[in-house]
């Protein structure tokens, strides 16, 4: 069984913690990361991403925006090309299979038509034969970037949809069998953004780290490594801690300033590091799932034979 236990109940449900379990539970399960943008889900979710695959997930990154408004490069088709370059790179580190981009343009999506990202989505979830999803809070609090929340809404409705016969069915006589997906993690993104679950991911920080510096067009870190040392070289200074190379530099850098809030975000509940997720179980958000059982012991309580 995963070490998990209850530690609070807050006004969003128990908090549950989560650690690495060795005996990979999830052995044969499919998840889905799905990002709007190259940051998002090595910022988020970097270290929950390792456990799971670790754990026996074979997962895919499904990307919706093509990231053209972020990048230090002047030309849009660069700064696209750069981007990619990036998420092929970080998907690689995590262990994951295969990185599908949608295209739609950067801080735009909301002008896209919802009903086709939905069924693009359905049809992934699907093909791939999806288990679980990882993305944005679909009703979260504090949103400002609509590629994240109209993202969120789409894999929510897709979710139960891509289980249904009579939704696109065109779909499955071209072979592909309905999927619904049973798990849900939702990124906690904001200050008062629920979440119930907190991963401890001392265990996987060295994937986090890689996997945030393979974000040089436009992670929280990047290439700033490299750009601080130069900076301190210009003025015959050096800090040991970022090494003798840029690479190095960059995932030093983020050692040192770049897990400040992942460590706060695990004070409270005794670990080193963490990352904080509103999980969905299999069976949803109903407050009872037993409710089979109960019918059950309902008619065996009751039933009367016919006169």
């Amino acid at each position: 069984m995963a070490d998990w236990w209850y530690k609070e109940d807050t006004t969003h449900g128990p908090v549950r913690i989560d650690r690495f379990d060795p005996s990979r539970p999830h052995e044969g399960k499919v998840l889905a990361v799905i990002q709007a943008h190259s940051d998002d889900m090595p910022i988020f979710s970097a270290g929950l991403v390792a456990k799971l695959v670790d754990e026996g997930y074979t997962g895919y990154l499904i990307q919706t925006t093509n990231d053209e408004k972020c990048g230090p490069s002047p030309s849009i088709g660069e700064t696209i090309r750069l981007n990619e370059r990036d998420v092929d790179e970080l998907a690689g580190l995590l262990g994951l299979k295969q990185v599908i981009n949608l295209g739609y343009r950067n801080h735009r999506l909301d002008e896209a038509s919802d009903l086709e990202l939905r069924c693009r989505l359905i049809f992934l979830l699907r093909h791939l034969q999806v288990d679980t999803v990882m993305t944005f809070s679909p009703w979260a609090h504090v949103e400002e970037n609509p590629d994240h929340y109209v993202t969120g809404r789409a894999v929510e409705a897709a979710c139960w949809m891509a289980g249904s016969g009579k939704d696109y069915p065109e779909q499955l006589v071209a072979g592909v069998r309905p999927r619904s997906v049973r798990e849900k993690y939702y990124w906690a993104m904001r200050p008062g953004q629920p979440y119930n679950l907190v991963t401890d991911i001392s265990g996987y920080l060295e994937q986090r780290i890689a996997v945030n510096a393979a974000c040089k067009a436009q992670g929280p870190a990047g290439e700033h490594g490299r750009r601080l040392k130069a900076q301190l070289a210009e003025k015959g200074l050096s800090l040991p801690q970022l090494g003798e190379d840029d690479d190095t530099a960059d995932r030093e850098y983020i050692r040192l300033f770049g897990l400040e809030e992942n460590r706060l975000m695990g004070e409270p509940y005794g670990l080193d590091y963490a990352e904080y997720h509103y999980y969905v179980p299999p069976g949803g958000y109903a407050v009872n799932t037993n409710v089979r059982e109960r019918i059950d012991r309902f008619v065996e309580e009751n039933a009367v034979p016919l006169k």
